[in-house]
């Protein structure tokens, strides 16, 4: 039990309050609390402990955001209307931001062997191109890195763009030689961890993690 974190267990409570709190709204809860009962299994029973860390804050970002829409669309609010920037002005903020990063995400690529565009549908999918993002779990920057996991990866301040660029484009490097390159199950290993990978043979059975292969994939491919 050595490896058993506190932070994991006070994130793990984190998640389960936010699924009480919202279970009358979220339609996929019972998704998440199958993620939560499983990954809560591996850690008392100290199996599938690697990337625990990184997989809690991907499924507390996704439910928080499942929260905030069920908050908001009751009463007939929008992401719009909370801030009202043109959908045009967006995209091309993300554009510029794509481009400002580029070198980096090139030096990326290079270094750990994977496409440049790759990266690029991580980061869009991960934070929008914001290096500042935040999500409720403390998943920090453009490749939303978990505390414990920036820290293994050598990365200082998960803000800074080139280190977070750097350590995500490695951790997900990882994953593509674990699983002798298939990007998807690499994928799913990024959002859900390599311990519920090998636990399924593959893409795990939760909705948060294919959703998420399948809008990075769908990114890289198009």
């Amino acid at each position: 039990m050595e490896s058993l974190k506190i932070q994991d267990f006070k994130t793990f409570m984190e998640l389960q309050a936010i699924q009480q709190f919202t279970n009358g709204n979220i339609k996929n809860t019972n998704s998440s609390r199958s993620v939560f009962h499983d990954m809560l299994s591996a850690l008392v029973s100290g199996d599938a402990l690697e990337g625990t860390s990184q997989t809690l804050g991907s499924l507390l970002s996704n439910v928080e955001a499942e929260a905030k829409k069920s908050f908001l669309q009751p009463i007939g609010l929008t992401s719009m209307n909370i801030n009202p920037i043109s959908a045009a002005h967006a995209n091309n903020q993300s554009s510029e931001n794509a481009t400002n990063f580029d070198h980096i995400i090139s030096q990326a690529a290079s270094l750990y062997n994977l496409p440049e565009k790759l990266i690029k549908s991580v980061i869009k999918q991960e934070s929008n191109f914001n290096p500042e993002a935040t999500s409720y779990a403390g998943a920090t920057g453009l490749m939303q890195l978990m505390p414990a996991t920036a820290k293994s990866l050598g990365v200082d301040d998960a803000t800074d763009p080139e280190q977070n660029i750097m350590g995500g484009s490695k951790y997900l490097s990882q994953m593509m030689a674990r699983y002798d390159g298939d990007i998807q199950v690499a994928l799913a290993a990024y959002n859900a961890g390599p311990g519920n990978v090998d636990k399924y043979n593959g893409i795990p059975p939760f909705k948060e993690t294919q959703n998420y292969v399948q809008k990075v994939y769908g990114t890289f491919s198009s």
